[in-house]
């Protein structure tokens, strides 16, 4: 039976470093399907028109859409960004420093 080695600051670092960009990737990955979802339940409700008549409701509807589903993204990943630089600074320092 082997007993387990404690982790070191480093890789409890590195395990924290891959939970968040996983967080990252799902979050986005959910952002995406529901702006799918949204489109989806758009076109249904809206159908297309013609493209000569210029923008229309539908197109609006979903410009917007998608700015906002981006704009959620970006907020999570700034955030994300920020935990993980605050993250290493706080690992970086020495015991002296403390």
């Amino acid at each position: 039976m082997t007993v387990p080695r404690p982790s070191t600051p480093i890789d409890r670092a590195v395990g924290l470093s891959d939970e968040v960009l996983d967080s990252l990737e799902k979050g986005q990955r959910a952002a995406i399907e529901a702006v799918r979802k949204f489109v989806d339940t758009v076109d249904h409700a809206l159908p297309a028109l013609p493209h000569d008549e210029g923008p229309t409701r539908r197109r609006e509807i979903v410009d917007s859409a998608l700015e906002m589903a981006d704009t959620l993204v970006h907020a999570q990943y700034d955030f994300i960004h920020k935990v993980i630089d605050s993250a290493g600074k706080s690992l970086s320092r020495t015991d002296g420093g403390k």
